[in-house]
């Protein structure tokens, strides 16, 4: 219904690709009649093709990571709500997820007062107030060693970090700028600080972690070449429609990327990403 009235197309992305968004690695491998594939880690590659014919699109399916965690906030399959839109910055991608979470809980306090009763759940009153604050990754990870964390610039923020930044805010907050080196090569360079990209994570207190993900993505062709040599993607035959599309006319775009049992389990406040499947 949000996506509707903001004019957003629903497209249906392939769920098996042969093209993952990060490294063979942490991509689930399936073999089909003698030809390597992947069960889809992001549909991202899809809707940025799709976002430069219709503009604003949106796909909510699953998604498959491979990398092993027995965390509270961690599934191999869960459903991927992304979102990819023509012309916008980071500002505008940050804003607009935030009016989808204040839509979404305004929205299941007013319809779902029924099945939050028969649960148990209650959805939270004191962690909810959007526009949501913001720090810099670089101040982020300076404060945490102030703490007696090892983390180091370059590398991403730990599970522990979360908590101890959390303790500066009264409920999510955004980390903005995420190191390139541990970004995947789609997200566009800052041009004043070349170390990060335009990236930024919407981290809730208490345990939940990260809710959300914004980026600008690249829309220049020579900072795409220079991002996919980084990652050891250049001349990757399973790419080349990647930059097809970048090479055909691509624009500036954004996007976010929301995994839906964890926007519930911190909505709802249960105990367990599993307990919200």
């Amino acid at each position: 219904e949000w996506f509707d009235a903001k004019g957003f197309m629903e497209f249906d992305a392939p769920i098996l690709v042969l093209a993952p968004l990060y490294d063979d690695r942490t991509a689930m491998g399936v073999n089909i009649h003698g030809q390597d594939a992947f069960l889809s880690q992001c549909a991202g590659f899809y809707l940025e093709a799709a976002a430069m014919a219709f503009e604003r699109v949106y796909n909510m399916g699953p998604s498959f990571r491979g990398e092993e965690s027995r965390s509270k906030r961690h599934l191999k399959e869960y459903w991927h709500i992304k979102a990819e839109l023509a012309f916008g910055d980071r500002d505008d991608i940050i804003g607009l997820v935030e009016e989808l979470i204040t839509f979404l809980y305004l929205r299941v306090s007013e319809d779902c007062a029924e099945e939050l009763d028969f649960i148990g759940a209650r959805l939270r009153q004191h962690e909810f107030s959007a526009p949501f604050e913001r720090i810099t990754y670089e101040d982020a990870v300076q404060y945490v060693r102030t703490k007696g964390s090892d983390t180091k610039l370059g590398e991403g923020i730990s599970t522990s970090d979360e908590e101890e930044l959390a303790q500066l805010f009264t409920g999510p907050f955004w980390v903005m700028g995420i190191p390139r080196n541990v970004e995947p090569f789609p997200y566009v360079i800052d041009e004043d600080n070349p170390t990060v990209t335009k990236v930024a994570d919407l981290i809730a207190p208490r345990g939940y972690g990260e809710l959300c993900g914004v980026a600008e993505k690249i829309f220049d062709p020579q900072m795409l070449e220079e991002r996919m040599k980084e990652k050891g993607k250049d001349g990757d035959p399973r790419y080349k429609f990647v930059e097809d599309v970048h090479n055909a006319g691509c624009v500036p775009h954004i996007a976010f990327g929301m995994g839906l049992e964890r926007l519930l389990r911190w909505l709802i406040d249960v105990p367990h990403v599993r307990d919200t499947i």
